[in-house]
């Protein structure tokens, strides 16, 4: 829509000179643009764009721009919340084994001996005045024990964001802990398992702030697994994503694996109907019906 604000007329005016078929009504569009938001649907009409500029195919309607708008809403939620079972487990492990393995450093995190000196030194941007005011228990720790510059891993670590504590897992120097880690996900190559980690990551933080899904391009190809098959080796794909979310899943619980298998599918079968829909489903996510 340019630099300069405008009223949800002319965003209507505008879709229609560009030739969007809207098919629910003005009144009812007006609604959808002030609850959702004319920019944020704009990644979902995209789709059903044929130039650069922003013209719609002739049977672009606005409803099926909707229905991946709320297609992608459902994925997110479907995925939050079996990422969320994947990032508790990962955080007990690494907190359980490294803990376990230096007994004698109740805050191995920031122990020399433990951790690469990258992360040490890097340390105040997770653990700060902040970090202690907003976590209770952190706060309650340095009440009662008030020449204490950590609290211990057990508590810290708990915390801590997911990414951060994959960067921990990453900066732990002890190899065969990582591996040991890595291998409960029947994963044997460090490097291997960090790369399906940090996939699995960066599908939390899109889900976790409402980014757009449906047509993610991971930065970094997946790395080769024998259990996870890949449609067209493509290795970068939200469908290949959520084959690595299920597999990693599948080595903590296997009914909640299976709870995301039929309901990716009962999701797209929901779809499948209708052949806009269809077309992205498969083209743009890279899942095959």
């Amino acid at each position: 829509m340019g630099i300069i604000a405008t009223n949800t007329s002319v965003q209507i005016g505008k879709l229609k000179e560009r030739g969007l078929n809207l098919d629910l009504g003005e009144e009812k569009i007006k609604e959808v643009l002030l609850d959702i938001g004319y920019y944020r649907l704009g990644f979902y009409w995209n789709p059903f764009e044929i130039d650069g500029e922003h013209n719609f195919r002739p049977e672009a309607k606005f409803s099926d721009a909707l229905a991946l708008y709320y297609l992608d809403v459902d994925l997110r939620n479907l995925l939050m919340r079996l990422l969320n079972r994947i990032e508790i487990n990962f955080r007990t492990k690494v907190v359980y084994y490294v803990s376990n393995k230096y007994k004698k450093s109740p805050t191995w995190f920031i122990d020399p001996e433990v951790m690469t000196h990258d992360f040490i030194g890097a340390i105040s941007q997770h653990y700060n005045e902040e970090f202690i005011k907003n976590n209770k228990t952190i706060k309650l720790h340095h009440r009662n024990n008030i020449n204490d510059k950590y609290a211990p891993a057990w508590k810290t670590l708990e915390f801590f964001t997911f990414g951060t504590i994959l960067k921990i897992y990453k900066s732990v120097k002890n190899n065969e802990i990582k591996e040991r880690i890595a291998g409960l996900y029947d994963v044997r190559n460090v490097k291997k398992f960090e790369n399906l980690m940090n996939t699995v990551v960066h599908i939390r933080n899109i889900c976790a702030h409402g980014g757009v899904l449906f047509d993610l391009q991971l930065p970094k190809g997946i790395s080769a697994h024998p259990a996870i098959t890949f449609n067209n080796n493509n290795r970068h794909s939200l469908d290949s994503a959520i084959k690595v979310v299920h597999y990693i899943l599948s080595q903590i619980s296997s009914n909640r694996a299976a709870d995301l298998d039929n309901e990716i599918k009962m999701l797209f079968d929901k779809c499948a109907a209708n052949q806009s829909l269809k077309s992205i489903i498969e083209d743009k996510i890279g899942y095959s019906f």
